[in-house]
């Protein structure tokens, strides 16, 4: 429940900070409590992608994977970052990621700050 959590916190921080740097990550709403809101949710809807969709992307391109000494993942997290605005937007959520190359950067962001972040945060180990 604790790695969760952290994981959670980690995500989200990690999301704002993008949103943050760049114009083309949106994140919309009334006031300071709605859009933090709007981050843990879509922080769990990012953590749920990472979780169920992610390893099936990693198998499929497996072969890719190794070719190119491992940088396509940056394209499977571009990817589940675009899931993860597409599934928010269905949602009603106000997250919205603008473009594939706008992806690829908000993936190298997020993957930075969330590493930073989770060796910040207590794991419950």
């Amino acid at each position: 429940m604790v790695t969760f959590l952290v994981k959670t916190i980690a995500n989200a921080v990690a999301l704002a900070v993008a949103v943050w740097l760049l114009d083309d990550i949106t994140l919309t709403g009334d006031d300071t409590a709605d859009k933090a809101l709007t981050l843990v949710l879509v922080a769990l809807i990012f953590g749920l992608v990472n979780l169920v969709v992610k390893p099936i992307a990693k198998l499929l391109s497996f072969p890719v994977l190794v070719l190119t000494l491992g940088l396509f993942t940056l394209v499977i997290n571009a990817l589940m970052l675009l899931l993860t605005s597409w599934l928010a937007d269905r949602t009603g959520l106000a997250f919205h990621v603008d473009g594939f190359w706008t992806a690829v950067l908000g993936a190298l962001i997020i993957s930075i700050v969330s590493w930073a972040v989770n060796m910040l945060l207590p794991d419950g180990d």
